[in-house]
């Protein structure tokens, strides 16, 4: 009997096949105690993850990092990437792992710069920032921390402006994006929850 070759995924199925994937392996390193996740970022915590002001402000430096300004481009700060990922964060819809893992995240950055750099993240130059998130691209959960917020970078890029990222649909214009008809109004989109 012949064997004929898997099909491949559809395009629309590979970024949530690859957002799943992350999670899936995220939630490995997480069970496995003393795993990847406990050597990176030392042991684990079973408290909730930090919501407040240092926390998001190292995930903003880490976004603009990421994802910088330029003349001729926008910038984490120009797509609203802070806003949109807090909006994400916030949305009781999101698997808690997720969001745990994404606060849990710039407290660990802020350990390791202080390991490597005697300071927290926020108060590193350019290029000691790109030497801590090189560490902390060399661990695979690392890595999958970092390839997350990549993920909500490029969603607060394309998405509607009625979800918060994108605003005026700064993205679109700079990709030459013509969005798909009809818009979103706001009786169909998510609840608003930006502070």
């Amino acid at each position: 009997m012949k064997k004929t070759a898997p099909r491949p995924p559809a395009l629309d199925d590979g970024l949530s096949a690859w957002h799943r994937s992350l999670i899936d392996r995220r939630r490995f390193l997480l069970g496995a105690g003393g795993g990847g996740l406990a050597m990176l970022f030392g042991p684990p915590h079973t408290a909730r993850a930090a919501d407040d002001d240092r926390t998001w402000e190292t995930l903003d430096l880490v976004q603009q990092h990421l994802f910088p300004s330029e003349t001729q481009a926008p910038g984490a700060r120009e797509i609203n990437a802070l806003a949109y990922l807090r909006f994400v964060v916030r949305d009781p819809k999101v698997d808690a792992e997720e969001r745990d893992f994404i606060l849990h995240g710039a407290g660990w950055l802020d350990g390791i710069a202080r390991e490597m750099h005697e300071a927290p993240f926020r108060d590193l130059d350019d290029s000691q920032r790109e030497s801590v998130l090189r560490r902390v691209a060399a661990s695979q959960a690392g890595e999958n921390w970092l390839s997350l917020l990549i993920y909500y970078l490029m969603e607060a890029l394309l998405t509607d402006p009625a979800y918060g990222g994108n605003p005026d649909g700064i993205g679109w214009k700079w990709l030459a994006h013509i969005p798909g008809f009809p818009r979103p109004t706001a009786d169909k989109t998510y609840p608003r929850l930006l502070s």
